[in-house]
């Protein structure tokens, strides 16, 4: 079993997207970035990547947020997996998720993507759905909002006060994934909640 992870942030590429609820993936990889105290840099694959180390002697990982739009997200993902020789069962995509409500995180392998064109674009392109989510939630839009609409928007100021938390949370849970196993994450992520 390869000991080297994938992680990709999910989101779109830009200034006037970098604070959208679509782009809380790319937010967790700039918080492990800072954890890891490394810098991203661009790569062939069409996305900007981190290769580092999870503590001393631990699992190689490589942090990606790729360049192209959200739906686009398998071609690099696809890309660094080959590039980097990482099997589908040790890639994390981290994403938002309207189906969970805001300041809660969520973990699974596999299942389907629920309507999110960034996760079905990497289904595709890797070939399986057989590859970890840690999925962020952003909750549902309000009213009669298109959720398209909503999750291109910036967070509100009420979930701006929680979103450096939510960001930690999800940075917690990709570390816990990669060092404790998915069961073992499910069980502390998913109960504290109940």
């Amino acid at each position: 079993m390869s000991n080297t992870w994938l992680v990709v942030g999910l989101g779109n590429p830009g200034p006037d997207y970098s604070h959208n609820r679509h782009n809380i993936g790319q937010m967790v990889l700039d918080e492990l970035a800072s954890r890891l105290g490394g810098t991203f840099k661009a790569h062939k694959a069409r996305a900007q990547v981190l290769e580092a180390r999870l503590g001393i002697g631990g699992p190689k990982l490589v942090l990606a947020k790729p360049l192209t739009y959200m739906n686009l997200s398998g071609g690099p993902t696809a890309g660094l997996a080959r590039f980097f020789d990482i099997p589908a069962a040790n890639v994390i995509a981290v994403h938002d998720e309207l189906d969970i409500p805001f300041n809660e995180v969520r973990l699974k392998l596999g299942g389907g993507e629920g309507g999110h064109n960034g996760l079905r674009d990497i289904s595709k392109a890797l070939g399986t759905k057989d590859y970890h989510r840690v999925r962020v939630g952003v909750g549902r839009p309000p009213g009669r909002m298109d959720a398209a609409t909503f999750v291109l928007k910036d967070f509100a100021a009420a979930e701006k006060k929680d979103l450096p938390f939510l960001i930690s949370e999800a940075a917690d849970a990709v570390e816990a994934l990669i060092t404790d196993g998915l069961q073992a994450t499910q069980q502390k992520f998913h109960s504290s909640r109940a």
